[in-house]
């Protein structure tokens, strides 16, 4: 791999910071947890063979990241009190699909008390927009688990939201239907 790390890290910060923020939606935990997957990526780069997209080895550093994170602090879940004063602005609200925050907010609680294998499935396939195949690669999972998950995943926050009440004032993505 003849990349230089500088060039590394200016063409994909933005998605690794991105999926980091919405694993965890606590912009300090994702600005800290990029900062170690980078550093994790220099470390290695030099060994990456090409077996897969550069950029399906990087995020999926990155989730191996979060996953070390969360078990060395035992923090299953960010308390969804806190999640208001996390968004506070727009940056990283996709929001062609949520145009109103309070609907996003209830989406992100929502969200935040998902299984991280089910909350990883769903950042990918559903607010990223990774094909099937990509999100496999970056799980590292078959095309079929990530298919089966992402379903379960989307029954899941349909049920959790459907209590709230808001599940009528959103419309789950259909581009992604199986």
């Amino acid at each position: 791999m003849e990349e230089r790390f500088e060039e590394v890290y200016e063409r994909y910060f933005d998605d690794v910071y991105q999926y980091l923020l919405y694993f965890t939606n606590s912009r300090s935990e994702a600005e800290d947890l990029t900062q170690e997957t980078f550093l994790r990526i220099m470390k290695s780069l030099p060994t990456f063979r090409g077996d897969s997209m550069l950029k399906t080895w990087i995020l999926f550093i990155a989730r191996r990241t979060s996953f070390d994170h969360y078990r060395k602090k035992r923090i299953l879940s960010v308390l969804p009190g806190v999640i208001g004063n996390m968004i506070s602005s727009t940056d990283g609200i996709p929001e062609k699909e949520w145009d109103d925050r309070e609907e996003w907010q209830e989406v992100q609680e929502a969200l935040m008390t998902l299984k991280p294998d089910y909350r990883n499935v769903v950042i990918l396939r559903g607010l990223k927009e990774y094909s099937i195949k990509e999100s496999a690669s970056i799980l590292q999972w078959n095309e079929m688990k990530v298919k089966v998950t992402y379903h379960r995943a989307i029954q899941m926050l349909r049920k959790k939201l459907s209590r709230k009440g808001a599940e009528k004032r959103y419309d789950f993505p259909q581009k992604h239907r199986l």
